[in-house]
C-alpha cells in the first residue's frame, strides 16, 4: 500500500475571513502527481497556503507529511516546510548572492554543517534540473526558466516528502513552460510526490496527470478526455 501523504477532510479553506472553498476532500499517495485548476481567485493558492502552513486550517481535518494542520504550532511550521519542497511562481530566489550560495542558504538554515556535504547535495539536486554548470552565476544572469530550475533544485534539497509547485511556470513563455514541465515530470519519474496548481491548460494537455478543479467554493476531479 502507498503511504498517504496528503490528507484533507471535509475542510475549509479561508482566506483571511472570506471563506474560499468548502468540503474540500482531498489526498495525494506517495509517486502521485495532481494537478490543482481554477480560474484566479477560485482558492488554490489559498488551499496550498494551507498546506505549508501559512494559513490555519479552521475547519475540517487535515494531515500532511506526517503533520496534524489542525494543531499546527508556529514552531511547527519550519520543521513541516523541510518535508515539503515548496516551488513558487516568482522563483524567490536570494538576488544578492550566486546560484550555489542561494542553496547552500537554505541547507544551513536547515541545520546542515558539514561543507563537504553541503558542496555534494548541491552539485546532486542542480545536476537533477541541468543547472551544475551555472551554480556560480547570479540569478539576474539566469533566464527565467533557468531561475526555476535552480528553485526546484532548492525544492529537493531536503529530499522532500511532497513537491508543493504554486504555479511555476506563471511566469514563463510556453517554450520554457515545458522545459520546466519536463524537469518536473522527470522528478516525479524518480518516485516524488507533486501537487502543482496551474492554469496552463495547454501542459495539462500535454502532460496528463489527475487534475483537481476549484470552482464554485468546492474541489472536484477533472475527468480528462483522452485524444
Amino acid at each position: 500500500m502507498s503511504k498517504t501523504v496528503l490528507s484533507l477532510q471535509n475542510a475549509e479553506i479561508f482566506q483571511r475571513e472570506n471563506l474560499v472553498l468548502s468540503q474540500v476532500d482531498l489526498s495525494l499517495n506517495e509517486g502521485d502527481f495532481v494537478y490543482l485548476i481554477g480560474k484566479t481567485g477560485s482558492g488554490k493558492s489559498s488551499l496550498m497556503k494551507t498546506l505549508y502552513g501559512d494559513l490555519p486550517l479552521e475547519k475540517g481535518t487535515g494531515s500532511i507529511v506526517g503533520f496534524n494542520l489542525n494543531t499546527l504550532k508556529e514552531k511547527e511550521i519550519p520543521f513541516l516546510r523541510r518535508k515539503l519542497g515548496i516551488v513558487f511562481q516568482d522563483f524567490k530566489l536570494l538576488n544578492d548572492r550566486n546560484v550555489f550560495e542561494n542553496l547552500k542558504f537554505v541547507l544551513k538554515a536547515t541545520g546542515w554543517k558539514d561543507e563537504q556535504q553541503i558542496k555534494t547535495k548541491i552539485m546532486e539536486v542542480l545536476t537533477k534540473v541541468e543547472m551544475q554548470t551555472k551554480d556560480f552565476k547570479m540569478p539576474f544572469q539566469l533566464s527565467g526558466g533557468e531561475q526555476q530550475r535552480v528553485a526546484i533544485a532548492r525544492a529537493l534539497l531536503n529530499d522532500p516528502d511532497l513537491i508543493l509547485a504554486d504555479e511555476p511556470t506563471g511566469n514563463l513563455d510556453p517554450a520554457t513552460s515545458v522545459d520546466v514541465m519536463k524537469v518536473l515530470q522527470d522528478i516525479h519519474n524518480s518516485g516524488k510526490t507533486i501537487l502543482m496548481a496551474t492554469h496552463d491548460y495547454a501542459l495539462i494537455l500535454k502532460f496528463p496527470y489527475k487534475t483537481i478543479k476549484c470552482e464554485g467554493g468546492e474541489l472536484f476531479e477533472v475527468v480528462q478526455q483522452k485524444s
